[in-house]
């Protein structure tokens, strides 16, 4: 916390603009060795400059230049932003003569674990700000934008204060066991307790889909050989890539690609297709096809309308734990002759899908989202979301340590005892939140993001 740190914001490459940052304590001297007119500019005030090499004084670029006195910046230091011409050459150079001047490079997310070390926001907010720039889906996006405004950090810091609450409720009646009318029964007690436990698992139940929204629903193109499966893929990704050919077996490898439908993020497989063979290398792709099914979070199987699903697959549809979709591929063809589907009895929910005249895709984009984010869909904007494991693992901490304080109240426990649980569950919420973190737990959370931020 005591060095200077430097890192170009943005990526390097072709652009109109990059931004370099600078923030700590010799922020503005390193300021005052690149950009030497500007020896006291207004805070906070973008002013145009020349950038030059302090140590020949030959001009790099004219460039923009905000500094940001502590502690009203984004890290809480010092702090400076240079907005140049962008590519891979001029930012570098100012990161160069940067480090030159004394300051050492950012490691990734030091910007903003300085912010939140420096009290500009919780952990959560640090978090949030990761999947705003890592976020590939309008949904996380959402997400993302309400946890920055405390939207999460609200509901743990009410909760918190609740347990605060209830212990200095205990601590008065154990203190003052004789009072002919204690301020709050333990009966009281309890059920505030349960109230605060059921709130904390209303949000734990949204875990399992609001981690989806940052890693993508794993969904899994499955079926027999020359099924329109590699044609699906790429009408779905937008673009062709996967080989598409009317000889049959012609997907080895499983394919992916991340996209967003309707707002929602899925990790898309193209596999092989599902047969009995003896040819070595496509044996192989079909172990690695099972593999990714086996891992699925949804699973679409293609069958071409008209030919019915292989009774061989019946068995094999009935085995799914997640969600399963059945297409009918090449729904134009069967209109030419090849007939209707075949009546599979109890098969789960089909569309129909044709790649040519596009027929079933958008209906397929708006339903994708509902199979595995059904929750999400229909919850309230402001709801809050658990998209972290960590998050979740410390919610279920205090969830359980809630129902067991609330177990032992009701066997008639001493309050003394039972109290012992509430602690434990108030550190789980100060972990999410940051308050008393370990520093392991720090690395873990902001490694994750790029230099620069």
């Amino acid at each position: 916390m005591t060095d200077t740190i430097v890192a170009a914001a943005t990526p390097p490459g072709p652009g109109a603009l990059a931004v370099v940052r600078i923030s700590g304590p010799g922020a503005f001297s390193i300021r005052c060795a690149l950009a030497p007119d500007l020896r006291d500019p207004d805070a906070r005030r973008a002013v145009l400059a020349g950038l030059h090499d302090p140590e020949t004084g030959e001009l790099l670029d004219r460039g923009i230049v905000t500094s940001y006195p502590a502690p009203a910046s984004y890290t809480g230091e010092d702090m400076v932003e240079i907005s140049c011409h962008g590519g891979y050459l001029i930012p570098r150079l100012l990161v160069e003569h940067a480090l030159e001047a004394g300051a050492r490079m950012a490691e990734p997310g030091e910007f903003t674990r300085r912010a939140y070390l420096n009290g500009k926001m919780d952990l959560l907010q640090a978090e949030a700000v990761c999947d705003l720039v890592g976020g590939r889906s309008r949904a996380l996006h959402r997400v993302a934008v309400h946890q920055m405004e405390r939207g999460l950090s609200a509901r743990m810091s009410s909760a918190r204060a609740s347990l605060v609450r209830l212990e200095a409720l205990l601590v008065h009646h154990l203190d003052f066991p004789d009072e002919d009318e204690p301020p709050t029964s333990l009966e009281s007690v309890a059920r505030e307790a349960r109230e605060v436990r059921l709130r904390l698992a209303g949000v734990l139940a949204t875990a399992p889909e609001g981690e989806l929204l940052r890693e993508g629903a794993l969904t899994v193109l499955a079926g027999r050989p020359n099924s329109g499966k590699s044609s699906i893929f790429n009408a779905l990704v937008g673009y062709e890539r996967a080989i598409v050919t009317e000889v049959p077996g012609t997907t080895r490898d499983a394919l992916e690609a991340t996209v967003s439908l309707s707002g929602y993020p899925f990790r898309l497989v193209d596999t092989a297709g599902l047969r009995d063979t003896g040819e070595r290398v496509e044996a192989l792709g079909i172990e690695v096809a099972r593999r990714y099914l086996a891992q699925a979070d949804l699973v679409l199987f293609c069958a071409e309308r008209g030919e019915g699903v292989p009774e061989a697959d019946l068995g094999f549809l009935g085995e799914r734990d997640c969600p399963l979709l059945v297409l009918e591929t090449k729904a134009d063809l069967a209109r030419r002759g090849n007939g209707t589907a075949d009546d599979d009895g109890g098969l789960p929910r089909r569309i129909a899908t044709s790649v040519i005249t596009g027929e079933g895709l958008e209906e397929l984009a708006r339903v994708l989202p509902g199979m595995v984010f059904g929750g999400l869909v229909q919850a309230n904007a402001d709801a809050p979301i658990v998209t972290r494991r960590r998050h979740r693992r410390a919610l279920a901490r205090a969830v359980e340590e809630l129902h067991a304080f609330e177990r032992a109240l009701a066997k008639g426990i001493p309050a003394e005892v039972a109290a012992t649980h509430l602690r434990p569950a108030e550190t789980a919420l100060e972990e999410i939140l940051g308050i008393v973190t370990l520093d392991e737990v720090l690395d873990r959370v902001f490694r994750d993001f790029c230099i620069g931020k």
